[in-house]
């Protein structure tokens, strides 16, 4: 059975709060030599980076390179070749289509993708706590705590997203938990700290609706008690119905608590005290810009943009410049528009790490080919020779034709 507990160690009714854990009162924390604000606003702050000197701009590119360069012409064997393996990674496409279709006319076309990405890495910090285990603290009485842009951390691969939160030096401070009043545990939700609940059977009335006989759920008590019984060795009947009423009692116990009437402090987990602290919360982001140049063709964009490309230029920097003396002027907007959109969207809320721009060159084929009277039409894309077949005629689904 549980003890019962003295004046000293009586358990708080904290029954109608919620049981997770809970923003501590400001009133508790004391003030950190330049992390005022944050008992004033309550919640996390993000930190504008220090201002750092750019880089110088690039000398002007020549574009020779673009004018010379050729993709390979597409040939009916590989348009056919391309459908083939493509029918062929569908269950529901026949084979036989892209064995007997003729084609007709080839219309090829060679697109410019522009991409932007921009790495860069914020920074905001909050008060956090954690249950005190009585273990060394560091706190003020160590030291001023470092601003967070003076915290030193190993930064992640360029371009590659990542967070991580770490404990800012000197700010831990060790205060009594907040939610059980450094008590350990609170009174059960679910019982009221009684250990026991109302009979779900006669719902407190002792006996069942329009029964003169005492409830059996309950005994006539009216409520679940909560009984521990020894079960001998022996196996006799009297051990039985011991047996079979400590199964009953088991079933009639508060679930919630387990009959105990408390339970733990789900915010300390017991330990009666909590270690706040401030945390930083590194986030490192890698924003993409990306931009296809105009087409001829009905291929959809969502495609091009993730298609495979051969690179044409590569453009990587703490910062780049815009792109001015591209061939495709298009190109060129492309690359100014993304920088000041980076610039705006990142320059006071992150620092920047690095940058990249790259263009690509995306071959794109539209095949018209006949088959059975009727022309029809798909799409390869990429250097990987990807295809988009919208109308592809014999389609089966679970031994249906697909008209």
């Amino acid at each position: 059975m549980d003890r019962d507990l003295s004046e000293d160690d009586s358990v708080v009714d904290l029954s109608f709060e919620a049981e997770s854990p809970l923003a501590p009162p400001t009133e508790l924390l004391e003030r950190l030599p330049g992390y005022d604000w944050l008992l004033q606003a309550g919640r996390g702050q993000t930190f504008f980076p220090p201002l750092e000197a750019l880089g110088r701009p690039q000398e002007q590119r020549s574009w020779s390179s673009f004018l010379e360069h050729r993709v390979p012409v597409m040939t009916e064997e590989v348009a056919r070749e391309a459908l083939l393996s493509f029918v062929n990674s569908k269950c529901c496409y026949s084979s036989t289509v892209a064995g007997d279709l003729v084609i007709r006319e080839l219309n090829q076309q060679t697109l410019c993708r522009y991409r932007l990405e921009t790495f860069s890495e914020s920074r905001i910090s909050e008060w956090t706590f954690q249950p005190f285990t009585n273990h060394s603290v560091d706190g003020p009485q160590r030291g001023a705590s470092p601003r967070l842009w003076d915290i030193k951390v190993q930064v992640p691969p360029m371009f590659r997203e990542d967070i991580r939160k770490f404990q800012v030096p000197h700010s831990s401070l060790v205060k009594e938990c907040h939610k059980c009043h450094g008590r350990g545990r609170y009174k059960c939700s679910g019982c009221h700290g009684a250990g026991t609940v109302r009979c779900p059977s006669c719902c407190g009335a002792k006996r069942k609706a329009k029964q003169s006989r005492r409830c059996q759920l309950c005994a006539g008590s009216g409520r679940r008690r909560r009984k521990e019984v020894q079960v001998g060795a022996s196996g006799s009947h009297q051990d039985l119905q011991l047996i079979w009423g400590y199964r009953l009692c088991a079933l009639l116990r508060c679930s919630t608590c387990s009959g105990r009437g408390n339970k733990t402090c789900a915010t300390c987990k017991g330990e009666k005290k909590l270690l706040h602290f401030i945390q930083l919360v590194i986030m490192w982001k890698n924003s993409l810009f990306e931009f296809v140049s105009e087409q001829r063709l009905n291929c959809p964009r969502e495609l091009l943009a993730k298609a495979k490309g051969e690179n044409l230029f590569k453009d990587e920097n703490s910062v780049v410049y815009p792109i001015v003396d591209f061939p495709l002027r298009d190109i060129s907007l492309a690359s100014q528009r993304g920088i000041a959109e980076h610039s705006a969207a990142l320059a006071s809320r992150a620092r920047v790490l690095q940058q990249r721009q790259t263009i690509e060159l995306i071959p794109l084929t539209e095949v018209h080919y006949w088959y059975q009277g009727k022309t029809y039409v798909y799409y390869i894309y990429g250097t990987d020779h990807q295809v988009y077949a919208v109308d592809y005629p014999e389609r089966y689904c679970c031994g249906c034709t697909i008209v």
